[in-house]
């Protein structure tokens, strides 16, 4: 999995030797074309709800399960493996300068774009019993980093960035990946990545609302980072500079456990106008505004 072996979450293996079952499987193709297809149900109408599949049925048929996060018999790490397992994430590829001049390079899924006036980005470092994760104390230290997306030609890569190395060590070499300079910020952004974003820091917001640090617990923060500068491969970006071809940038997601996934298929949904919605031939919206 895509994380720091040296947090507090000790999981244990999912397979006993990964590499004799990943075997079995079909092999990476990385040729494989995005593929446009129609929504769910393009004849949906308002009021209609969900669509009917087997998913749809099961819901209906099922009760839900009440699960308490803080129950007494509950342990922290069966919340992280229930989040990660039902919210899919973007993974942000943080790279950093200690206040030293040494580089770091680690990978973080616990990240979202949050506005784009200004361009605002959040991360979130769990709490850890040990010391502070490098990239959040650099962050403190200099106020500088670049964000960098994962792509799936670079993933094993930035995947042997979590190795549990001392500060000293450099992620870059580990990993084989290359560093060229930013416009805004000392720490460099990634060759190998089609899209970068060097941010400053805003704001580090320690979580602490339930008192733990008094209580010797540790405590997760969250990295309130703005924008300085985009970086696009100039084979994935559009002539107005407003959009990210995806068929190049192939973003890969975090899923539960050790899963990820690529965006392989898509569909388009536009988002609905109230008047234009009105307007529309054979649109049933006019029905519910009447009650």
């Amino acid at each position: 999995m895509m994380r720091s072996t040296k947090s507090p979450f000790e999981l244990k293996p999912k397979y006993p030797d990964f590499k004799k079952v990943e075997a079995t499987r079909p092999a990476f193709d990385p040729s494989l074309p995005i593929v446009y297809t129609q929504t769910p149900d393009p004849r949906w109408e308002y009021g209609k709800g969900a669509i009917s599949s087997p998913q749809a049925c099961s819901s209906l048929e099922s009760s839900h399960v009440e699960i308490d996060p803080y129950g007494s018999d509950r342990a922290m790490i069966d919340n992280y493996r229930l989040l990660v397992s039902g919210i899919p994430r973007p993974i942000s590829f943080v790279s950093t300068l200690s206040k030293d001049g040494t580089p770091n390079l680690a990978p973080f899924s616990y990240f979202q774009l949050v506005d784009h006036d200004p361009p605002t980005f959040v991360i979130g470092f769990s709490a850890r019993a040990s010391r502070p994760k490098d990239t959040q104390k650099n962050l403190i230290e200099t106020g500088e980093c670049v964000i960098n997306v994962v792509s799936d030609h670079f993933v094993e890569a930035a995947n042997a960035t979590s190795l549990d190395v001392e500060s000293s060590i450099s992620e870059w070499g580990l990993s084989g990946l290359k560093s060229l300079p930013s416009a805004t910020v000392r720490a460099g952004r990634l060759k190998d990545s089609i899209f970068s974003i060097e941010g400053k820091l805003l704001e580090m917001k320690d979580l602490d609302y339930h008192g733990h640090a008094k209580q010797g617990k540790p405590v997760g923060s969250l990295a309130v980072i703005q924008g300085t500068r985009f970086w696009v491969r100039s084979d994935a970006i559009n002539d107005h500079q407003d959009e990210i071809d995806l068929s190049v940038m192939r973003p890969v997601v975090q899923l539960g456990g050790i899963q990820y996934s690529r965006v392989r298929e898509t569909f388009e949904l536009p988002r609905p106008s109230l008047a234009t919605e009105l307007a529309r031939e054979g649109s049933n919206l006019a029905n519910f505004m009447k009650k």
